[in-house]
């Protein structure tokens, strides 16, 4: 299916090239008022290790094509679908088409797994910190992490400007600590991710002690590694991945 109201010149293909895979979208499901999940049907998909992403296309009827890196967000499972959460990048091509164009049954390109470096197969402790979108990655783990039953230990801290900007807010959990930097519930004090929040989970650390998973933009990345060395993580035990 393709859809031509499109802000710029993107619409979906269902040409696929070597290696890229012809995806269908099943479901879109509202986070946020910002980020949105959508949910695709992808024939052939090799599977994904938690914290991987993959390669999007859409293409245009004119040979115009914009491609871009997204992390997933679902469990690895055998059922062939996968999810991505976007956040609405003003004057986005790629996801202002999902935000306002797609429907279930449209088509896209993908292609991946990607990258190896940040991936979390569950075979080892992991402190997990996200902010804003960051936390789409982590939330992969999370979820694989509930749907193996694993007992190997996890915990999530994730910081939001809001409670209503906390994407999954009603699906996080017991392992995940939540900091508002804007507004917050009564009671929850606002400000940034401080030493207050990481140094008690390094210094309660299980044995073998942590693999750090950092998420965000190039600042939270810059200041939540910090504080994990500041509170004893060793350097090399920190994954960054970050945006913009």
């Amino acid at each position: 299916m393709t859809r031509f109201a499109v802000p710029g010149r993107i619409a979906v293909s269902g040409q696929a090239a070597s290696r890229w895979l012809t995806a269908t979208l099943t479901e879109i499901r509202r986070e946020t008022p910002r980020a949105t999940t959508f949910r695709l049907a992808v024939p052939g998909w090799a599977g994904h290790l938690p914290g991987q992403h993959l390669m999007l296309r859409l293409t245009a009827p004119d040979g115009y094509a914009a491609q871009r890196h997204y992390s997933i967000a679902s469990a690895p499972d055998a059922s062939g679908h996968i999810e991505l959460t976007l956040d609405r990048v003003p004057d986005g091509e790629v996801s202002g088409w999902f935000h306002t164009v797609a429907r279930p049954g449209d088509t896209v390109e993908v292609r991946g797994p990607l990258s190896g470096f940040f991936a979390w197969p569950g075979d080892r402790p992991a402190l997990l910190l996200g902010a804003g979108s960051g936390v789409v990655p982590l939330m992969s783990m999370v979820r694989h992490h509930r749907a193996r039953g694993l007992t190997v230990p996890l915990r999530m801290l994730v910081s939001a400007r809001s409670p209503e900007e906390l994407i999954y807010a009603a699906e996080l959990g017991a392992e995940t600590t939540p900091v508002f930097t804007r507004s917050a519930p009564p009671g929850v004090p606002v400000g940034r991710m401080a030493a207050a929040h990481v140094a008690p989970l390094l210094a309660d650390r299980p044995a073998g002690g942590w693999e750090a998973y950092v998420c965000g933009s190039n600042a939270f990345a810059e200041h939540a590694s910090r504080l994990l060395v500041a509170s004893g993580q060793p350097v090399e035990r920190i994954r960054i991945e970050r945006f913009g």
